[in-house]
């Protein structure tokens, strides 16, 4: 079994409080690549696991979310040599889309945790030994859901959650890696 560190991608990897399809307009944040690449080195498995919901607003196609997938990974591996995302998954679901084949709930769609659960049935992941990190109370309730330790991350302007509380707070993605890394797990 795998240990993972599942990782929002908006206002965790990248910065952007929008939805993205432009994969001109990613922007890494300046720690990410060496937060990544220490997890990676030692030893995690890292997945993205992103609500994309301009897909279902018919802001943007699934084929968009791609390039803009295809971006990230580019700018990490010029960043540190190494492709440091295992695998990438995302919710394309909103309720209220505009495009009906996307329009609805969806259990892929955070905070509901089916985006974890299909990584760790394929990927062999113990989601106990696992951790998610994002931005947004909806990541760390799929994460709680799926049974993974939680990190909140700042960036997007949350700080603090009700009940029950994520197991810390940073206010980086290298900050978030240095507690994974100092757990000893």
């Amino acid at each position: 079994m795998h240990r993972c560190v599942f990782l929002d991608r908006d206002n965790t990897i990248i910065d952007n409080d929008d939805h993205l399809g432009d994969p001109s307009a990613v922007e890494l944040f300046d720690d990410a690549a060496d937060a990544l690449r220490s997890l990676h080195d030692a030893g995690w498995l890292l997945v993205v696991v992103t609500n994309q919901s301009g897909v279902a607003r018919g802001l943007f196609t699934e084929d968009d979310v791609h390039a803009v997938h295809a971006e990230i990974r580019r700018r990490l591996s010029d960043a540190t040599g190494r492709d440091l995302i295992d695998h990438w998954y995302h919710s394309p679901w909103h309720p209220e889309g505009e495009v009906e084949r996307f329009r609805g709930e969806h259990p892929t769609r955070k905070p509901e945790p089916g985006m974890l659960l299909e990584a760790a049935e394929s990927h062999r992941i113990d989601l106990t030994a696992s951790w998610m990190l994002g931005d947004q109370v909806r990541d760390i309730r799929a994460g709680q859901a799926a049974g993974c330790r939680t990190i909140l991350l700042t960036m997007g302007g949350v700080s603090t959650m009700d009940d029950p509380q994520p197991n810390a707070i940073a206010d980086s993605i290298s900050a978030a890696a240095a507690v994974i890394l100092s757990d000893g797990a």
